[in-house]
């Protein structure tokens, strides 16, 4: 098993429901390797809550549309409890709530549609990806570069574009690069929902040290299955007002295909704004 399937493995709590009686309830862990300084990536808790979503409805195990709302910070190193809630069951797609716990506070509440990719079809309209350098020719993520420590580079290679990889280098509140497991596992829809909160703040390429940007709600768009092999992630700002930003942002896998788009709003520290 690979790291990210180990680390949001869930175990279904017996057969009890959850607290409101609606559903199952999972058992998982939150592992600290996918902290962006003291705090579990929000992509990363999305990602543990959705492999519950999974369990509950086998026939539907990709993501087709997830929203999530952060409530307060998750805890590294720390048990969590998912309850899961069926809202709807139908033959093409089913709609389910999941609500993330730990030390009896919820953390995150998610609701997702959850469908089958297997057999997609070529898009009609896509958005075409950009051109930026190859991998090799990307500069690694670094802590010292954002200010603040990212455990999360011991699960993930990310690598930047160039012109975006120092603080305020671009000029422009927009980041590019690459993405792919360190230990080789081949991305697939769940893993879109980390990649699409994996990469810097786009704020960094036109604010600088901008630290550890929190996300308030995420919602991820996943249209395809992505093929093996390294993914390519843009993400780009044109909102920022009063510390909230709200963040867009698409990922393509190693063919060029639009797999999943983002948008988020995150809040940036008024200091770090005035900076």
């Amino acid at each position: 098993m690979n790291q990210f399937d180990d680390e949001t493995r869930v175990a279904l709590l017996g057969s009890q429901p959850d607290e409101r009686g609606t559903g199952p309830a999972y058992q998982g862990q939150v592992h600290p390797a996918w902290n962006i300084g003291a705090n579990p990536n929000g992509g990363y808790l999305a990602a543990l809550a959705a492999a519950a979503l999974r369990q509950a409805e086998p026939a539907h195990t990709d993501p087709l549309s997830v929203t999530v709302h952060y409530l307060r910070p998750g805890l590294g190193a720390q048990p969590c409890r998912i309850d899961v809630q069926a809202l709807r069951k139908g033959r093409t797609l089913s709609t389910l709530r999941a609500t993330l716990l730990q030390d009896g506070l919820a953390r995150l509440e998610l609701l997702a549609a959850m469908g089958d990719l297997a057999e997609v079809t070529t898009p009609v309209l896509a958005l075409p990806r950009p051109e930026i350098p190859p991998p090799e020719l990307c500069v690694g993520r670094s802590s010292e570069a954002q200010g603040i420590g990212l455990s999360i580079l011991e699960r993930l290679d990310i690598r930047l574009h160039p012109q975006h990889a120092r603080a305020q280098a671009g000029g422009h509140a927009q980041v590019s690069g690459w993405i792919r497991f360190r230990d080789g596992r081949a991305p697939d829809t769940l893993a879109c929902l980390l990649f699409a909160d994996a990469f810097p703040p786009a704020v960094f390429g036109l604010l600088g040290l901008v630290g550890w940007v929190p996300t308030v709600e995420l919602t991820v768009h996943v249209r395809q299955r992505p093929a093996p092999g390294w993914m390519l992630g843009h993400f780009w700002t044109q909102d920022l007002c009063d510390g909230r930003t709200i963040e867009d942002g698409a990922l393509w896998d190693s063919t060029g295909r639009l797999v999943a788009q983002s948008r988020q709003l995150a809040l940036v520290r008024q200091g770090n704004v005035n900076a």
